[in-house]
């Protein structure tokens, strides 16, 4: 497969219904507003944690 068609395959999966782009780059700011809502310290720690879960998180994709 040539990298137009990996591209072309890439962006079509990106783009199907019920699909999109998660967004794991939260500013310390940001995140540390999430945190705080679920009454947990923002610590480097506890951020890599939060950010592996999301990824590691059987079945993510289907949502």
């Amino acid at each position: 497969m040539d990298t137009t068609a990996e591209l072309e395959a890439t962006i079509s999966d990106m783009v199907q219904a019920g699909k999109g782009i998660l967004a794991a780059d939260e500013s310390a700011p940001t995140i540390a507003k999430r945190f705080a809502a679920i009454d947990t310290e923002s610590t480097e720690t506890n951020r890599r944690a939060y950010r592996s879960m999301l990824f590691a998180t059987p079945g993510l994709s289907e949502f």
